[in-house]
């Protein structure tokens, strides 16, 4: 079927960096690959250790293992088959496989958002409510709050994927981008594509700008509170920490926003692709690097953990 002479779409077809020459499709599969193992290398190390550690208890790690899960679920949406298009030249994908890409994205990457700003409020207690903090952070009270981060994604998931699917696919099915991304495919359907992106951009506003909202909130109270008693070196390591955090909020947020809160004539595939980029794989790259990585009891974690790894391979031999 030609989709340009009306037919009904069954499929579309990722542009992604087809255009690309040969040369720099294989350095951006090189990259691509390095990174996407990287992330999943790192992201796969904090679920271990968060999950296995007993000295790692409090609600901070509990917190950053399952962002590292929704990372890790984030990244293998997206990326393999990303890797996969540089290298083969059928860049097609079924009318089922980019719904279902589509909606785990926006399942994924919605919990994701809400993970952060529960984890910026959880700080904000921890630093400014040392003494309630075991009792208003329950382990109940976690549990719930990351219940609530996957199941607003997941059925959040649900209404966006209709407003973008509702409506015959009659015109090009070519997307130009490396994934699903829902704007761009709003834009080649036949229905009411302005009442589709009005609703997407609403959502956005709950789903990126609340928590964002949140999270700012969060952490200029805990700086008002460390100024106000920490000494100038605990001030310096709080306003690196803040700073560090913020930078990987920014990132992700200000990323999503030109994706889905921008109207599509400002956008293009030179673009697009950056900002998808840097929300579907750079973001879970740093986010093991800024939240775990320049922690000390992570770092003692990780030496626990390959002393343990180390022992029973000597044990084995």
């Amino acid at each position: 079927m030609d989709p340009r002479n009306g037919s009904i779409v069954t499929y579309f077809i990722l542009v992604g960096f087809e255009q690309s020459s040969p040369s720099t499709r294989a350095l951006l599969f090189a990259l691509f690959l390095a990174l996407y193992s990287l992330a999943m290398a790192m992201n796969g190390l904090i679920i271990f250790i968060t999950w296995t550690d007993p000295k790692l208890n409090s609600p901070m790690y509990f917190f950053l293992g399952h962002l590292s899960f929704l990372d890790v679920c984030f990244i293998t949406t997206t990326i393999p088959q990303m890797l996969v298009h540089l290298l083969v030249k059928n860049h097609t994908v079924s009318f089922a496989s980019c719904l279902t890409q589509m909606y785990l994205v926006f399942g994924v990457g919605v919990a994701e958002c809400i993970l952060l700003a529960f984890m910026a409020y959880d700080r904000y207690v921890a630093i400014c409510f040392p003494l309630s903090y075991a009792q208003i952070m329950s382990r109940q009270v976690c549990v719930g709050l990351v219940g609530t981060a996957w199941s607003f994604g997941m059925i959040n998931g649900i209404l966006l994927d209709y407003m973008t699917f509702r409506g015959p696919f009659c015109r090009d099915n070519h997307i130009e981008n490396f994934f699903c991304e829902a704007p761009i495919v709003i834009t080649i359907s036949c229905g009411d594509a302005q009442f589709s992106l009005m609703v997407i951009f609403a959502d956005a506003i709950v789903v990126l700008l609340s928590p964002m909202v949140l999270i700012v909130i969060s952490y200029g109270r805990i700086l008002s509170s460390i100024l106000g008693r920490a000494s100038s070196s605990g001030r310096g390591k709080t306003f690196s920490t803040c700073a560090s955090h913020l930078t990987v909020v920014i990132l992700l947020y200000t990323s999503a926003m030109f994706s889905y809160m921008n109207p599509r004539s400002t956008h293009g595939p030179d673009k697009d692709k950056p900002f998808s980029l840097l929300y579907t794989i750079v973001t879970p790259m740093c986010n093991p690097i800024i939240y775990s990585f320049r922690n000390k009891e992570m770092k003692g974690a990780m030496v626990r953990a390959l002393g343990r790894a180390g022992l029973a391979q000597a044990e084995s031999v």
